[in-house]
């Protein structure tokens, strides 16, 4: 029999020759890393803003089956502390350094150039995900980020500081501190991306889903490679923006108030034994308004906010136990290393002693009236509202500790509750741990854990050492000895040092719900040094500064010292040093910008600076009848946008928190060639009044209206600037089909904004 060999065949049989001649890669193979024996997958989850009193598992009112749960497979740390605000602690965590080691030891909008103030994780602090995909473990961060410097936060970076560049494969969530629950401001690796459609979406469940799928595509193609997981939600941070059912679920539970919440709550403590029998509350601070001093309108209002919280915390805890539950499907629970941090500072005071339906505002000194709380009541936690509470609950929420977020001279600032599961290793499943424990242990706990050790270099850069110690002989055993026994902690001036079982705390006068007000804060020389001696004294709650002032110098010459390794002395406030010692700004000392279409995601303190003077807008357009958004800032609950309606009109819509709203509709339809525009004429005499808008079209003023106030400083911290599209929670009236109503029919040529 003849056989005839086309040259197909030939050419098919020469292929399967050569491919065959390739070696079967094994796991353990150059072209495959690998990873030490046994490794523990490692899963870190940050809450953000949830005092130690808050949950469940502390005693608290809010119902948190998740970390109950957790708990009870693994361990309580009753002990355990972080910066007292957002970012620095963050950056500890990550890192394992002392956040001013890393150079993040204050938020952005009090970032400075000061030495470990920058706002920049430096080269020489890598963080725990670039160490361990070195390792060769898989890597992701979801959710909050906010250790990006704003100037950075861009469509053309740099992104050295966002999660790519330092360490995770894949990012997706939000950069800033906060965002709209329902219409977040969202990055997926580097590019700025739309929500989900869908009116239930609501950005926790989108986090939770986008993490589910990668733990689920990893164990379909490499399950045998340890992952690292970094999960940071918004909750419980203001916006409180739920579902109305998990509010509702809460309701009446608040109507006893702050004072006799904070009772209950240390007496739930102390049954769970996560707080001493016999521990003591501290006294609500002077400035603080008693329940009982309230009007019956304000405990409506006050009560609504604190069910809104509740509702929105515990919404959070669910989404993570889906995430707890993809792990035990996967059969990955057992080898996880899971880290549940609930809280990254104590809760947030941040809303004022009124507590606020649209805080942003509320922080600028345009806060609602009473009234207008009490008409908004069914609406607050909903899309329309921008709410935080009042600081009463932020305090009662702290209990049994002195004061809150921010105050990192107090246990109420810087203590948090945390639980650890490791079924693998941790085998009195249930169990309490009380050493002396910082954010900062984290990272080397973490390593131990995997066999690596702490790297002397990495991505070329050789290495600071790391400031926390493993508590991994703690998690095996709780009669460990304390591995921690000096840390300090400062935050805007409010210090302390903590050193063996002893605290000397300074206070520096500037009230934590008085966020946005820079002025008033004494010279550091003038604050009062308190002692108290914490393994007697649990809540912080006998000042020992006149029986012992050998002691107290003691503790202030091993703060002395420890600032200056950390190359922060003499000490100064961040927020009174960031006027002096600026950062860097995109727009510093410009008047006019021009901008074109592919501008978006830009933050809003590296756009035009708009507020307190006259400006102006004139965008270049071509097209027949052109639709979308030409230019926006801010959101839903203030902002501006610049647009064309669906019937092709021009209209430019500007919203003052709750103190006003501008609507211009220009009558002819856009089309060809044209130029469409808006000129603010300010009032003047003095920040925040009002002025005059006029939509022009082609050089013509088609309509004009008043506002009587304006934003003195930001619309908001978390949306955007925008060309072309909306970006965020939407600042027109937009069609509801069409998700950021992109701009298109046509081209925007140009857009320039002039301010005077």
């Amino acid at each position: 029999m003849c056989v005839v060999r086309t040259p197909w065949i030939k050419n098919l049989t020469a292929l399967l020759a050569v491919l065959l001649s390739f070696p079967v890669l094994a796991n353990d193979q150059p072209l495959l890393k690998g990873v030490p024996e046994r490794a523990p997958n490692v899963v870190f989850v940050l809450l953000d803003d949830v005092g130690f009193g808050a949950t469940s598992t502390f005693g608290g009112p809010v119902s948190t089956p998740t970390l109950d749960a957790l708990a009870e497979q693994g361990l309580r740390f009753n002990r355990f502390h972080t910066t007292a605000i957002c970012s620095p602690t963050r950056a500890s965590l990550l890192t394992g350094r002392d956040a001013h080691a890393a150079n993040v030891g204050a938020v952005f909008n009090s970032s400075n150039q000061l030495e470990g103030y920058q706002g920049i994780i430096r080269p020489d602090t890598a963080t725990i995900a670039h160490i361990l995909k070195d390792q060769g473990y898989r890597t992701a961060a979801f959710g909050k980020w906010h250790l990006a410097p704003p100037w950075e936060t861009t469509p053309i970076g740099p992104f050295d500081r966002w999660p790519v560049g330092l360490g995770f494969e894949k990012f997706y969530g939000f950069l800033g501190g906060e965002t709209d629950q329902f219409d977040p401001t969202l990055y997926r690796d580097t590019s700025p991306v739309s929500r989900p459609q869908g009116h239930d979406y609501h950005v926790t469940e989108d986090l939770a889903d986008e993490a589910i799928k990668w733990l689920r595509l990893g164990h379909s193609l490499r399950s045998e490679q340890p992952f690292f997981m970094y999960f940071a939600t918004g909750a419980a941070h203001a916006p409180l923006q739920v579902p109305k059912q998990w509010i509702e679920a809460y309701k009446g539970q608040f109507d006893g108030g702050w004072d006799a919440m904070r009772e209950h709550i240390l007496k739930r403590q102390i049954a769970l034994g996560v707080v001493p029998e016999g521990t003591p509350l501290t006294p609500r601070p002077n400035a603080l308004p008693a329940w009982d001093s309230l009007s019956d309108k304000q405990k409506q209002v006050a009560a609504r906010l604190m069910e809104t919280f509740a509702g929105f915390l515990a919404h959070t805890d669910h989404q993570i136990g889906r995430l707890v539950q993809t792990l035990k499907d996967l059969k990955e629970f057992d080898n996880t290393l899971f880290v549940y941090i609930a809280g990254d500072n104590g809760s947030s005071a941040e809303g004022g002693l009124a507590g606020s339906i649209n805080y942003m505002g509320a922080l600028q000194g345009l806060s609602e009236t009473l009234d207008e709380q009490v008409a908004a009541l069914d609406r607050i936690g909903d899309a329309s509202t921008y709410p935080q509470y009042p600081a009463g609950w932020a305090w009662a929420l702290t209990s049994p500790f002195q004061w809150v977020k921010q105050v990192a001279s107090h246990l109420g600032g810087t203590r948090v509750g945390t639980v650890i599961s490791w079924p693998n290793t941790i085998k009195d499943a249930g169990g309490l741990r009380q050493q002396f424990t910082h954010v900062n242990d984290i990272v080397p706990t973490v390593l131990e854990a995997a066999g690596i050790q702490e790297p002397q270099v990495v991505a070329g850069v050789a290495q600071k050492s790391m400031d926390g110690v493993s508590l991994l002989p703690a998690l095996k055993d709780a009669a460990a000895p304390e591995h921690k026994t000096t840390q300090l902690f400062e935050v805007n001036g409010n210090r302390a040092i903590y050193h063996e079982g002893w605290m000397a705390s300074a206070f520096h006068k500037r009230y934590p719900w008085s966020v946005g007000v820079r002025a008033g804060a004494t010279p550091m020389e003038d604050d009062e040094w308190e002692l108290y001696n914490l393994n007697e004294d649990y809540s912080q709650a006998n000042n020992l500064a006149s029986t012992y002032p050998d002691k107290l110098a003691e503790l202030q010459q091993v703060f002395e010292q420890e600032a200056k390794s950390l190359g922060i002395w003499p000490i100064q406030s961040a927020m009174d040093a960031m006027n002096t010692h600026p950062i860097p700004n995109l727009r510093q000392g410009r008047t006019e910008f021009t901008y074109y279409p592919g501008a978006v995601g830009i933050a809003e303190t590296q756009a035009p600076p708009i507020y307190n003077r006259s400006w102006s807008l004139s965008a270049k357009l071509s097209g027949a009848q052109p639709t979308g958004v030409i230019a926006t800032m801010g959101g839903l609950v203030s902002g501006w946008s610049l647009y064309l309606n669906a019937n092709s009109q021009a209209e430019f819509k500007y919203r003052n928190f709750e103190k006003g709203e501008v609507l211009l509709t220009s009558g002819p339809v856009i089309s060809s060639d044209t130029t469409v525009g808006v000129v603010f004429d300010y009032d003047g005499g003095g920040w925040a009044r009002g002025g005059q808008f006029s939509l022009i079209v082609n050089g013509k003023i088609l309509v004009q209206d008043r506002i009587q106030l304006t934003p003195p400083a930001y619309f908001s911290i978390d949306e955007t600037f925008d060309i072309g599209i909306d970006t965020g929670s939407p600042a027109g009236n937009y069609p509801a089909d069409q998700q950021g109503y992109p701009f298109a029919r046509g081209i925007i040529e140009s857009v320039t904004i002039t301010i005077n």
